[in-house]
């Protein structure tokens, strides 16, 4: 009964297996994922510029006029370069329209690199900057503001640069670049301040009121975007894609963009607080304006495959001859943890764990405190396997000590199967008999696998959209411990780390059982070859130290009977 139960755990630990690597496939070939996040597909963009986009209305709050200035060649956008990233500012609206970020790459596929790539004849071409702003031809992202309330500027109105340093030059921690743009009697400066070391980037419209009037607007701050996957994404992943709203009161809620294109707004819309992004795997954007202040998020979509979210700030009624600034930080950049947790309350949550966040976000806590000490993801991963084992010990002897003493016992129920034959029914109650004698809890040996499944399924959600493990390196040929091993030996030691497992455990005494378990290795090192190599690291020296326990409890078992048998 005992090996029936833990062979009906490994079937199912291979079944769940097979499910994630049958998901990654599905992935793989463009259907959409059975777990986790899903990304929104559409169908192919329009062409449309950032001239043709209709800015949003606010109930009360006027209308900006809709038709399109002059749209500007590529050739006069303004390019500005910080230590981080380097930005394309189209003057026609001081819109943001494009950006590289110079630390980060894109990834490589690992059917180009490694074993895979010596067999495909494949060769990696040289990586590229990340580019998540940008509008060249379908392709489309941008970062728009502009006024409402009256015939303001927009982000259709004609800016100008005003003269200034657009590079942030060594031994200067600030960079502020200034336009400056006029409609309606109405003179707003648009200032981008950009920090060393930070992606967040600090908007300030200090809006002047040169009409005879009292004037009272509302700034909106947009974010417009195609409804593609990210270029450069794995096919092996199917990580969410879309817009999200946060406030205190509703928290993080996602919006797809199916559900922008069907007029939901199942997210608060009024609100003094919180944030409005786009989402996508290992990056986000979001504005984050002055909290406290009354605002109104929206959602559109533009045109098909083209949406937009944003929300729109009040400000206080500025006088004839007066002024007055609106401010809000525009995150755009990796989802780095630390990093978001310093801009606002909440844009953590746009790394998403899955329905395993409650477990992952401490092993995502744990390994960040373990990388801070040996300064590797690799190590930082072996370390955690050793903590965790540690922790689980304790639970875990018990079934060490079941399948030792199950394995002592195999010439015993060997006999008492050909005592007994085909009779099931005694066989089964003699080896009951057997176990209550011998103190034995056929469950027992399920346990150690069994402990380890939560712990092994929040690690993949941490490695899947973790982004400081993307492109993290571990030793030699792992250089990317959120890929699949370029080489496959990470998934062979494992392998040869289950078929020493097994021989450490009782044998089923049905040979096709047998036979059937001695091929398991095997099939899970075929299926781990697909997975994340810091996965399969984690399982491999999970499996390492399963056996050395084992291999102690054994002899001690031994050592235990020789002893009675001494006496």
């Amino acid at each position: 009964m005992g090996s029936d139960i833990q062979r009906a755990l490994l079937w199912i630990l291979f079944g769940l297996s097979a499910f994630m690597l049958y998901d990654r496939w599905q992935v793989y070939n463009g259907h959409p994922s059975l777990i986790g996040a899903d990304t929104e597909q559409t169908a192919p963009a329009n062409t449309a510029s950032n001239a043709s986009v209709t800015p949003p209305t606010a109930t009360g709050s006027g209308v900006v006029p809709q038709e399109a200035a002059p749209a500007v060649k590529k050739a006069d956008l303004i390019t500005v370069e910080t230590d981080l990233v380097k930005l394309s500012i189209d003057p026609n609206g001081a819109v943001i329209a494009g950006s590289q970020l110079l630390k980060e790459k894109q990834q490589v596929p690992w059917t180009d690199v490694g074993l895979v790539g010596m067999i495909l004849g494949n060769k990696p071409e040289p990586a590229k900057d990340v580019e998540l702003f940008t509008d060249k031809g379908k392709k489309i992202y941008v970062a728009q503001t502009g006024l409402i309330g009256g015939a303001f500027p927009t982000h259709k109105t004609e800016f100008k640069l005003v003269p200034g340093p657009l590079k942030l030059e060594d031994g200067k921690n600030t960079l502020e670049v200034k336009f400056e743009g006029e409609a309606g009697g109405v003179k707003v400066v648009k200032t981008y301040t950009f920090e060393r070391n930070h992606y967040g980037i600090k908007v300030s419209h200090q809006v002047f009121n040169n009409t005879g009037h009292e004037i009272k607007p509302s700034v909106y701050y947009q974010l417009t975007r195609d409804g593609d996957k990210p270029e450069g994404e794995s096919t092996m992943v199917n990580a969410y894609t879309g817009t999200a709203v946060y406030t205190e009161k509703e928290k993080f809620q996602k919006v797809s963009f199916g559900d922008i294109a069907d007029g939901d707004r199942d997210y608060q819309v009024n609100a003094d607080n919180g944030w409005i992004g786009i989402i996508q795997h290992y990056f986000v954007s979001a504005w984050v304006p002055t909290q406290g202040v009354n605002r109104e998020n929206y959602t559109r979509k533009l045109a098909d495959n083209l949406y937009s979210i944003g929300s729109i700030a009040e400000m206080n009624a500025i006088a004839p001859g007066a002024n007055a600034t609106a401010e809000a930080v525009l995150y755009s950049g990796p989802q780095d943890q630390e990093r978001l947790e310093q801009i606002a309350p909440g844009l953590s949550l746009v790394v998403d764990y899955g329905w395993l966040t409650f477990l992952a976000k401490p092993i995502y806590w744990l390994l960040s405190f373990l990388h801070s000490i040996v300064g590797n993801w690799g190590w930082a991963i072996v370390l955690l396997t050793c903590i965790v084992k540690a922790i689980l010990y304790p639970l875990s002897l018990a079934g060490y000590r079941s399948m030792a003493k199950m394995k002592d016992l195999a010439p015993r129920m060997k006999a008492l199967k050909e005592k007994y034959g085909d009779d099931k029914q005694r066989l089964n109650m003699a080896m009951m008999e057997m176990y209550k004698t011998e103190k034995i809890n056929p469950v027992g040996g399920c346990l150690p696998i069994l402990l380890q499944l939560p712990v092994f399924l929040a690690l993949y959600w941490v490695l899947l959209a973790s982004v400081e493990l993307r492109d993290a390196p571990w030793i030699l040929w792992v250089t990317d411990l959120a890929a699949p091993d370029p080489w496959f030996i990470l998934p062979v030691l494992m392998i040869i780390s289950m078929v020493i497992q097994f021989k450490l455990n009782p044998t089923p005494p049905d040979p096709m059982q047998a036979k059937m378990m001695a091929f398991m290795p095997f099939i899970f090192g075929a299926m781990f070859i697909f997975f994340a190599s810091g996965l399969v690291l984690y399982w491999l020296v999970n499996n390492i130290l399963s056996i050395v326990q084992q291999y102690a409890v054994n002899k001690q078992i031994e050592r235990d009977r020789l002893k009675r048998q001494s006496n």
